[in-house]
């Protein structure tokens, strides 16, 4: 892959490098590691936990005065729509997370363009403002198929977080860029979630299940790192289902995908807050100058 370093540089104040803070907005059954045994046709019989989990999430940030990202399904959006209104009236930015969870990866060139076309329109119309950003379900946009990123270019988006730099059974591009990157010169920005160099390695430092699993102070290091040596501006990403511990089990799931999914849920939200003290942030098209 040829790639050309874009030319993004992080909101700086006079105590420090403004981070990107980012919600991808779905609920606990959705998550890919439940594919296998959740049927998509009985979501809605499942009793919902998405609406209450991101206004909590959205009382956080307000209660620490930060603004972010939500990465919003078009699935949850089409059922509250009060979430959208309500992100935009407290001055967050909405983007795409598609619309029902479905990797880039299962889908044809066309499939994904009624997809984002879809799901862009629905919140745009919903929020009354221009999406800009777009982040694939699971990360599913990779070397196998980085014809997505001029779909998106095509459908009107002006960058994407798709793209993790990481090893992953799942997912990930451990030979992109770390940082903000084109695939060619006019191409789509992308914006991958951060990792940090330790040594000859490259480990994942920008939220999800690592966040949960590794401890506090390693996270913060990271980060810190990152803003110090790289200096560059972080991404961070977390999910509502994250700060519940209350939610349903999926029963017939793995052992490996409960234990990634349901692991320290219940110190998240503590996790969260103190992060949030820890750092700068705001919104992905502002840190990153996105116009």
């Amino acid at each position: 892959m040829s790639t050309s370093p874009a030319t993004v540089a992080a909101v700086t104040r006079d105590n420090g490098t403004v981070n990107a803070l980012s919600c991808d907005v779905e609920d606990y059954f959705q998550v890919a590691a439940f594919d296998d045994v959740v049927d998509r046709s009985g979501w809605d019989s499942r009793p919902g936990r998405v609406e209450r989990n991101t206004h909590a999430v959205l009382d956080l940030f307000g209660r620490a005065g930060v603004k972010g990202t939500f990465f919003t399904l078009g699935w949850v959006a089409d059922r509250h729509p009060g979430l959208v209104r309500r992100m935009v009236a407290e001055g967050h930015e909405v983007a795409s997370h598609g619309y029902d969870h479905a990797k880039v990866t299962t889908l044809t060139p066309d499939q994904f363009r009624r997809d984002i076309r879809r799901t862009k329109a629905l919140l745009e119309d919903l929020g009354g403002m221009v999406v800009k950003g777009y982040r694939a379900p699971s990360y599913s946009i990779g070397r196998t198929n980085l014809w997505a990123l001029d779909v998106l270019q095509e459908e009107g988006h002006r960058y994407s977080s798709s793209i993790y730099p990481i090893n992953h059974d799942h997912y990930g591009m451990p030979e992109a860029p770390r940082f903000a990157f084109r695939t060619r010169p006019d191409g789509l920005l992308e914006l991958p979630v951060t990792t940090v160099e330790v040594g000859s390695h490259q480990l994942p430092c920008g939220g999800g299940g690592y966040f949960r699993l590794l401890p506090y102070r390693w996270c913060r290091w990271a980060l810190r790192r990152v803003n110090a040596a790289d200096q560059r501006a972080g991404i961070f990403y977390f999910h509502p289902w994250e700060i519940d511990p209350g939610q349903p089990r999926i029963a017939k799931a793995s052992l490996k995908s409960r234990l990634r999914h349901y692991v320290k849920l219940g110190t998240m939200e503590q996790r969260i807050e103190r992060l949030l003290g820890d750092f700068r942030w705001g919104r992905m098209d502002e840190v990153f100058s996105v116009g």
